[in-house]
């Protein structure tokens, strides 16, 4: 199968190559698939996407124009794809269901501390051979509360750090885990997780019921001195409201590897041109904040699941087959398998 695969970055092309080879022919741009790129894809059957690409109508009338008949996301998230008009179009849409959950753990504790212990702004003294300790006192964690939105794989993971260190849990999540509560997690509204919690982690996929979770009345409800994290889907919390509390000097640390109009922004070379985004340009200068490009998911671990299922996803359209990481089935395909 002929794949085109948009928004490769460097470190995953070897990676992707070694991945296909033997399996499908792929061809690898560092481009993301928008309206102005889609014109590429035309003569791929199967097309491979990034969380950052546009998958509106218009993109997935093009590709099916175009002659594409499958659209393999490598990612867990889907929000940036009509699937209703995929499914109208006769496209198949697959995505990744699941991949290392350590990897976004871990990275959400790594915000935690960076935040915490002011790493970045200790990293850029001493390059100066500026040794002062002035501003750069933290915390211990260990007997402080941590609060963790959606204990799913991830949200499990994050907990197991959280309760290495000594913390208490408090978990928010429509289905509970037994094993966050053999951890000692305690399941409260999110409420009361907002108010307790000294470290709030996000979780859970963005959805319609879950946009904005973190808004104005959350972030007023939560500890002045709280840590806020968030490596899931930046439309997960209000960025105005945020930025307003942040303004009257609230919150020991906020950690994002996400933000909700991350699209056109993320993953791209930006240092030369304007910043045209106010509120993003806002965050950037508080002290207490430290934004990553959506890189949690990204070590060599993740990426190869990631790329893996990927190949399989693929395989699995031309041999007919569904999985569990089928979003929109082939046309007539009634049967999982």
């Amino acid at each position: 199968m002929d794949t085109l695969a948009f928004g490769v970055q460097a470190d995953e092309r070897p990676l992707m190559e070694a991945a296909f080879a033997g399996h499908h022919d792929l061809r690898c741009l560092d481009v993301f698939l928008t309206e102005d790129t889609v014109p590429i894809a035309a003569g791929y059957e199967a097309v491979s996407t990034s969380v950052n690409a546009d998958l509106d109508g218009r993109v997935l009338r093009a590709l099916a124009a175009g002659g594409t008949r499958m659209i393999a996301q490598r990612s867990t998230g889907f929000n940036n794809i009509d699937l209703t008009t995929a499914r109208q179009l006769g496209l198949t849409v697959a995505r990744v269901s699941a991949y290392s959950p350590y990897s976004v753990a871990e990275f959400a504790w790594t915000l935690a501390m960076a935040v915490n212990r002011r790493i970045v702004r200790a990293a850029r003294r001493t390059r100066d051979f500026d040794f002062r300790l002035d501003g750069l006192l933290g915390r211990d964690l260990h007997g402080r509360t941590a609060g963790v939105l959606g204990t799913g794989r991830i949200g499990e993971a994050f907990a197991r750090i959280a309760h290495g260190f000594g913390m208490r849990l408090l978990g928010w999540d429509a289905v509970r885990n037994p094993a966050c509560e053999e951890l000692g997690m305690v399941y409260v509204d999110k409420e009361e997780l907002f108010a307790a919690a000294d470290v709030i982690s996000l979780h859970v996929p963005l959805l319609p019921a879950t946009r904005h979770v973190v808004d104005a009345a959350a972030l007023k409800a939560m500890k002045d001195d709280a840590i806020l994290i968030n490596s899931s889907r930046g439309g997960l919390i209000d960025t105005e409201a945020l930025v307003g509390e942040l303004r009257a000097g609230r919150f020991t640390g906020v950690g994002l590897d996400v933000y909700e109009a991350e699209a056109g922004l993320f993953y791209m070379d930006k240092s030369l041109e304007p910043v045209t985004d106010d509120t993003l340009a806002r965050l950037m200068t508080f002290p207490q904040v430290v934004v990553t490009s959506h890189q949690a998911y990204y070590t060599v671990d993740a990426v190869n699941e990631i790329i893996a299922t990927t190949v399989r996803n693929i395989t699995d359209y031309v041999a007919g087959r569904r999985s569990e990481n089928v979003l929109v089935p082939p046309p007539g395909d009634l049967i999982a398998g």
